[in-house]
């Protein structure tokens, strides 16, 4: 019997995915499903970027707005949460989309989440006290002896993930990226179709700027405010990116020009670090997000829609 179709769309904040998403979903006669790890908040709006009422009109979104701010809420039950949309799509005969930027969402729904096993309490001592003596590029340097795949996925800056490879090695006596492999081929329900959103830096660089602008000219620190009385800052959602330094303007810990500064600054590195995570999958198809008519060719093959 043969598996599922999904389609995948991704790309690094700013993109324009949501835009993207809903002209295919829309030419493809598709539903999109959110992968993105607030948009399942209600009330945050406007900070996660979420479609807009209009965008939601015109096709129609699963697993936004399901979940109340200080409610809890992870990769496994969005795993849960979004097979079941999928599966009720495929029943109805509609072409699945899922399109955000939450990688390890992603990874949950297509893959399951895989579990890296125990690590003695000695072994993950034994590595911090080595990062502290050889430093972290000594163990990075490590890392490709042990796990060449990994090391070259990894930024030489990660330090939890860095340790994470080498600790799992360490326990279980093979390298991560061969565990991984074996888990991903033992739960793939999908035939999967990946496609990519990427953009020279500048331009990408441009429309984050924009954005946070934007975002603040359509009321985002007033959400916050109203998040932040009826919530308190300690729900997770409201520590996450733009939230968090919005917040710390409010509460007189950081002065406005370097709120927003940080704000940009900080969107540009969460940028940069889910392009490293995507671009590490080769199974990925890039286009940059004006080419649409390449983008539905393709889907249209997948799903057999020509």
């Amino acid at each position: 019997m043969s598996r599922p179709k999904v389609a995948v769309l991704v790309g690094p904040t700013a993109a324009g995915k949501t835009a993207v998403a809903v002209g295919l979903a829309l030419n493809l006669g598709a539903e999109i499903v959110n992968a993105d790890s607030l948009q399942v908040y209600r009330e945050l709006d406007i900070g996660t970027a979420k479609p807009t009422l209009e965008e939601r009109a015109l096709v129609r979104h699963h697993l936004v707005d399901i979940v109340n701010p200080d409610e809890p809420y992870d990769a496994a039950r969005y795993s849960r949460d979004a097979r079941r949309a999928v599966a009720d799509l495929v029943g109805r005969g509609v072409p699945p989309l899922v399109a955000g930027g939450t990688g390890l969402y992603i990874k949950a729904l297509l893959h399951g989440l895989f579990s890296e096993g125990d690590v003695s309490p000695d072994t993950r001592a034994r590595l911090r006290q080595e990062l502290s003596t050889e430093g972290l590029a000594g163990l990075y340097e490590r890392l490709g002896r042990v796990d060449p795949e990994t090391a070259r996925r990894l930024p030489p800056g990660d330090t939890y993930r860095i340790l994470r490879a080498l600790e799992v090695a360490a326990s279980a006596g093979r390298p991560m990226s061969a565990l991984l492999k074996e888990h991903r081929f033992r739960d793939s329900p999908y035939s999967v179709l990946k496609i990519g959103l990427n953009l020279p830096r500048q331009e990408l660089y441009a429309r984050i700027e924009r954005r946070v602008d934007e975002m603040l000219a359509a009321g985002w620190l007033a959400e916050v405010e109203q998040l932040l009385r009826r919530y308190g800052a300690h729900i997770k959602p409201l520590k996450s990116l733009g939230y968090r330094h919005l917040i710390a303007y409010l509460q007189g810990d950081m002065g406005w020009d370097k709120a927003l500064a940080q704000i940009k600054q900080d969107t540009r590195r969460y940028a940069k670090r889910q392009l490293t995570w995507f671009r590490g999958d080769p199974e990925v198809s890039w286009f940059h997000p004006e080419q649409s008519r390449e983008m539905l060719a393709l889907l249209e093959d997948f799903f057999g829609r020509r």
